[in-house]
């Protein structure tokens, strides 16, 4: 009887199909894809460049958002350059480790965009609710470790999705179906129980998702609270107008996000294939996109060091809020 080894059941490499469904429109699908990509670079390298340029931006609000800005870059960065060489050179090989690593990316800076979406929230809540201890409260420490905590809670939780991923045997050919390296779909590819997988994956969500989210509903909560109290008038819309942006951004990542993970999950046999591949891959490249627009129209010190900039200024250091 023939016997096979556990490496012979692990594929070299990994077929990614691009859209199923769309192979023959993918050419066009490719050009919105890339026209967002290009601008979320240009946003949101703008964007960093901005925050450690102009002194006046070296507050809590933009050190966040700088983290929210390199979050962005690496989330989109992961997969939009593999999917525009699926849909350009029909490039679709992507080897067995790669594929570990890229999903690894993916899920840890999207579990991590979530986290600074959380920590923003907070920031507002400080800002609006002790607006006279935002300074002492919201120190720079504090901020570092919020965004390392941030970080390390996406590395320790997504690293078992690639030891869960790799103990798999793979029985069912190597095509998957997808633009990337999504931990469910390449799991489904495979001929052993992925109860575990699934499981694991659902926690992490909840973990995760369902964590960040009490807490933005919780600070809103108390920040609408708070405002409503306010006796003028100028000073609510004020308080109102700076959480517009971040509020922007969080339908903006979470919106495509719940699409997905419940059409992924209970939308199987209702949402066609293609609609799913597209929506996913919307979700990591529309908050990249949309996120420097919106912060750069909404926020008015940002809005007035760009305009300063490209009018040739030299007193940039010296601006002040």
């Amino acid at each position: 009887m023939l016997t096979l080894n556990k490496t012979d059941l692990i594929p070299a490499s990994f077929i990614l199909n691009g859209v199923p469904g769309l192979e023959d429109t993918q050419l066009w699908i490719s050009f919105p894809f890339c026209s967002m990509y290009v601008v979320a670079m240009v946003g949101n390298c703008g964007l960093l460049y901005l925050i450690h340029y102009e002194d006046a931006l070296h507050k809590p609000m933009y050190y966040f958002l700088a983290m929210l800005s390199f979050t962005d870059l690496v989330m989109c960065s992961s997969t939009i350059p593999k999917a525009l060489c699926i849909f350009w050179f029909h490039l679709k090989d992507i080897g067995f480790d790669e594929c570990l690593v890229q999903m690894f990316f993916i899920h840890t800076f999207t579990g991590m965009e979530s986290g600074v979406l959380m920590l923003m929230a907070l920031d507002r809540y400080v800002a609006i609710c002790y607006p006279l201890h935002y300074s002492t409260i919201l120190t720079n420490p504090v901020i570092a470790k919020a965004g390392t905590a941030t970080f390390l809670r996406g590395v320790l939780l997504i690293i078992p999705f690639t030891f869960l991923t790799k103990r798999l045997p793979y029985c069912r050919g190597n095509i998957l179906p997808h633009t990337y390296c999504d931990h469910m779909s390449v799991a489904k590819l495979s001929c052993g129980n992925i109860k575990v997988n699934a499981i694991y994956g659902l926690m992490v969500a909840l973990l995760i998702g369902g964590f960040d989210i009490l807490c933005i509903t919780v600070s809103y909560t108390m920040i609408l609270r708070a405002v409503v109290s306010l006796s003028s008038a100028d000073a609510r819309q004020k308080a109102f107008n700076t959480c517009t942006a971040h509020i922007c951004a969080i339908v903006f990542s979470y919106t495509p996000a719940f699409f997905s993970f419940f059409s992924h999950r209970f939308g199987e046999h209702i949402i066609p294939p293609s609609c799913h591949i597209i929506v996913a891959n919307i979700y990591l490249l529309l908050p990249p996109t949309m996120n420097p627009i919106v912060y750069g129209v909404k926020t008015k010190q940002i809005r007035d060091c760009v305009i300063r900039i490209l009018s040739g200024s030299k007193d940039t250091k010296s601006y002040s809020m």
